[in-house]
Parts: C-alpha cells; sequence; structure tokens
C-alpha cells in the first residue's frame, strides 16, 4: 500500500529541461495536477483500506478548506505577483495540503510525509509560476492543516486488536491479533 502510494507521487514528478521557460511551465503543469491527485490518493487509499468514514472526512476537509478559501480570496482581493486578483490564499495549495494532511492525521507519518512532499511541490510551484506570494501558500497549507486537524480521526484497522491483558499481581502485558 505505501510502495503504491509512493509510486503513485513519483508519477506525478516532472521532466525538467534545460531551459528555464520549460522549467517554470513543469512546474505550473505539476501545480495543477497534483492538487487533484494528492486527494484523489487520499480516497484510493480509503477506498483500498474499506475505509468510508475516511473518505467522508476528505470530503468535508476539501469542502470546507476550499469553501473558506473561496470567500477569504473575495473578502481580501490581495492582487497576485502576476497581475491577477484573488491571491490570497492559495487555492492548489490548500486542495493539495487538504489530502497531504488527510493521509497524515487519518493513516500517519508514512502515508503522510510523501504526501506532505507532493504538497510542498504544489506550493512551490504556485510561487515559481508567479501565480502566488509565499504568504498565500503558507495561508493555504495552514488554512487545510487547521481544518484536516479537527475533522479527521485516526483509522482504526478492524483487523487489528491490541488489548492490555493482567495475568496475576506482578505481569502485566499486552495481546496483538491480527485477522489476515
Amino acid at each position: 500500500m505505501k510502495k503504491l502510494f509512493s509510486l503513485c507521487v513519483l508519477c506525478l514528478s516532472f521532466n525538467a529541461s534545460a531551459h528555464v521557460e520549460s522549467i517554470n511551465n513543469d512546474w505550473r503543469t505539476y501545480g495543477d495536477y497534483a492538487q487533484i491527485a494528492i486527494p484523489a490518493a487520499g480516497y484510493i487509499t480509503a477506498w483500498l483500506k474499506g475505509d468510508s468514514e475516511g473518505a467522508w472526512q476528505l470530503t468535508k476537509g476539501l469542502l470546507i478548506t476550499q469553501g473558506i478559501a473561496e470567500v477569504t480570496k473575495t473578502v481580501t482581493d490581495i492582487d497576485r505577483p502576476c497581475g491577477g486578483h484573488r491571491s490570497f490564499p492559495s487555492g492548489h495549495t490548500a486542495a493539495a495540503f487538504s489530502g497531504a494532511s488527510f493521509m497524515h492525521h487519518r493513516y500517519g507519518w508514512e502515508y503522510g510525509l510523501p504526501a506532505y512532499l507532493a504538497a510542498t511541490g504544489v506550493a512551490y510551484s504556485r510561487v515559481q509560476a508567479n501565480k502566488h506570494w509565499s504568504t498565500d501558500v503558507l495561508a493555504g497549507a495552514a488554512l487545510a492543516y487547521t481544518v484536516s486537524y479537527f475533522l479527521t480521526d485516526k483509522f482504526e484497522d478492524p483487523n487489528l486488536s491490541v488489548v492490555p491483558i493482567s495475568m496475576g499481581k506482578d505481569a502485566q502485558g499486552i495481546a496483538v491479533n491480527y485477522r489476515f
């Protein structure tokens, strides 16, 4: 499972050429696709684990995060580095970090770390493409993390049970059972 997720993250990599404009376009393309692919990896992981509750938590987190981001963009109406409007916070970054934060909070660091690295690439791509200021991507990441923190519960594997046991006055331990 972890290898499958890592492979998905690696597939999001881009082919950088020696030409600076091409590199910037590759980063921009990466950010456009990875903002969708990272939450999709969260849904795929939930599906593979039979975790419908996790999929629902990811859905709520994405909707709330994007809703807050869009309202904030409208209210602040900060200009983008490229001259456009509605820069703060970065919606691409918020979407990517929604998926990454969900993976971390639901399934642990072994899923979260590669997702955070991929989401950091999305944040970098937005600054590199001259679409956002650094504060925009930091705010998008912080927003997504915070929403996920409050909405996502740790996944409890129904096949695994860990129970404390007492075997007399001086003997305590734990019993671990895993059903395959």
